[in-house]
């Protein structure tokens, strides 16, 4: 046998092999769950049991868990209404040596509320009137959600013409009221109730006039801007 057709068999078991290692890799199936994790892949599962504290259902022949406080944005109180509903989730823990897979359905939920609130706030025009519920009261001012679901602040000096020492003092949480939408910056809502009160649009209401420092903590809870972070709208 000549070195060249050596040579070529020995090729050709070589490439055979790795092809068989590669294989041997994507058949297993917490190879792909890692590779699923890393990707952020959105898996379409069905919830097959609920245990203490979650719910459990199967990837790639692999039992998972996902925590109560992965199923939802909001608080679960009967995790058997969740019993066979298909949803989507993504990997977020895998661990093989502890035969360990934690799924979550919270960062496909985030982004799709996401998308929906920037969609909204393309359509929010600054001087139009609407009506509102107020959230909550700080010192500084009272959070209203819109009846479209967006949320804004008016401010301890929009609240009335007459002097306001606290939001406290003239509102309370669930008040309907009805405010005038004077900005909208960095995917924040400025509203005004005094801009309704007669004589009370008199120009202090433009949003250039309009500045307010809300704390950071608020501030997180607040800002809308961050919708628009990694989000393309057609």
């Amino acid at each position: 046998m000549s070195d060249e057709i050596k040579n070529e068999e020995l090729n050709e078991e070589t490439t055979t092999m790795a092809d068989l290692e590669d294989h041997f890799d994507d058949a297993n199936p917490w190879n792909r769950l890692q590779k699923y994790m890393e990707d952020k892949t959105v898996l379409n599962i069905k919830v097959e049991g609920v245990v203490n504290g979650g719910v459990i259902a199967h990837v790639e022949g692999i039992r998972g868990f996902i925590p109560a406080s992965k199923l939802s944005l909001s608080y679960v109180e009967d995790l058997e209404t969740y019993l066979l509903k298909e949803m989507e989730v993504q990997v977020i823990d895998v661990n093989q040596a502890e035969n360990r897979l934690v799924l979550s359905a919270v960062e496909i939920l985030k982004k799709k509320k996401q998308q929906e609130q920037a969609k909204k706030l393309e359509d929010v025009k600054v001087g139009s009137v609407t009506t509102g519920t107020v959230d909550s009261l700080q010192t500084y001012g009272a959070f209203v959600v819109l009846e479209n679901g967006l949320s804004g602040l008016v401010h301890v000096s929009q609240i009335s013409r007459k002097r306001v020492k606290s939001p406290a003092d003239v509102l309370k949480k669930g008040d309907k009221v009805d405010v005038k939408i004077i900005g909208i910056k960095d995917g924040k809502i400025s509203l005004s109730m005094k801009a309704l009160e007669p004589g009370g649009d008199d120009g202090y209401e433009r949003e250039e006039n309009f500045k307010v420092d809300i704390p950071k903590a608020e501030d997180i809870s607040l800002n809308m801007g961050d919708l628009f972070k990694d989000i393309k709208l057609d």
